[in-house]
């Protein structure tokens, strides 16, 4: 008998109530947090068009809307973003405990690191676009205004464009940073091992510039500044994978040992 499993084994449709319940409370969360950005709406736009500001000459920024609903569906888009980033914690709690019943105590231990790599991960790659990326991007962008064979050329951003192109950059970068989880989880999973990996790194290297190009605006200073972070990511999951791979030798070696010594007929016990 297993006995690291939950023990408790309900009906189909006790499974079926609780992953409603837990959806629900989904929605709640996602709904709660809507509704509060949706309030400093106005305040979160503020903090998103920071870099734009600062990338203008100091009193010169301006953005425009030419649709008389425009200005209202960004506080939408907003609201819903941010609600998306306030509920994520709630949402991963209500998925991690509907899934974590059925899972082995190994399993659980091997799984609750990815848990938190994620959010660690995907906070790293929208900080990098954030604070770094985008202001050099918008400054590079505004670099082309001026007089332009007799005209003059001025920058002025609509609000449903600029928003659009924050997003891009925040979840393009936020989404590329979870590539050692990916290649973990696939480790671990035995569809990838490290060494299939390490002859296929040219390979992924014209991936991860692939990725760049579609996920950022088509110019290439976005394009390196996602490529070589990537880089350095899928370098560092290999060099991961290393120890992870030696562990796990390690482990099953002493499992083998402890098999061996055990008297004949006798099954050693699971380990936690």
């Amino acid at each position: 008998m297993i006995s690291d499993i939950d023990e408790t084994q309900a009906p189909l449709l006790d499974h079926l109530l609780e992953l409603r319940t837990r959806l629900l409370r989904c929605v709640y969360a996602l709904a709660i947090a809507f509704a509060i950005s949706f309030y400093f709406a106005d305040d979160i736009f503020a903090l998103l068009a920071r870099p734009l500001v600062h990338a203008f000459p100091p009193g010169q920024g301006k953005l425009i809307y030419t649709k008389l609903y425009e200005a209202f569906f960004v506080e939408l888009k907003v609201s819903m973003f941010a609600a998306f980033f306030v509920s994520f914690p709630v949402i991963a709690n209500q998925l991690w405990a509907f899934v974590a019943p059925g899972l082995y105590a190994r399993e659980k231990k091997a799984f609750l690191p990815f848990l938190f790599a994620t959010p660690v991960l995907f906070t790293a790659g929208a900080s990098l676009a954030y604070f770094i990326v985008m202001p050099t991007a918008f400054k590079w962008f505004l670099g082309f205004e001026g007089n332009k064979g007799g005209l003059q050329l001025e920058a002025l951003p609509g609000t449903g464009d600029y928003l659009s192109l924050v997003m891009q950059f925040i979840l393009a970068f936020g989404i590329s940073f979870l590539l050692p989880v990916l290649l973990m989880l696939l480790n671990r999973a035995g569809i990838v091992s490290r060494d299939q990996l390490v002859k296929a790194r040219r390979y992924a290297i014209v991936v991860i510039f692939a990725v760049a190009t579609v996920a950022t605006p088509p110019d290439v200073v976005s394009q390196l500044m996602l490529a070589i972070p990537l880089l350095f990511l899928f370098e560092g999951t290999l060099l991961l994978m290393r120890f992870t791979e030696r562990a796990d030798a390690k482990r099953r070696a002493e499992e083998e040992a402890e098999a061996a010594a055990l008297p004949a007929g006798e099954t050693p016990p699971l380990l936690p």
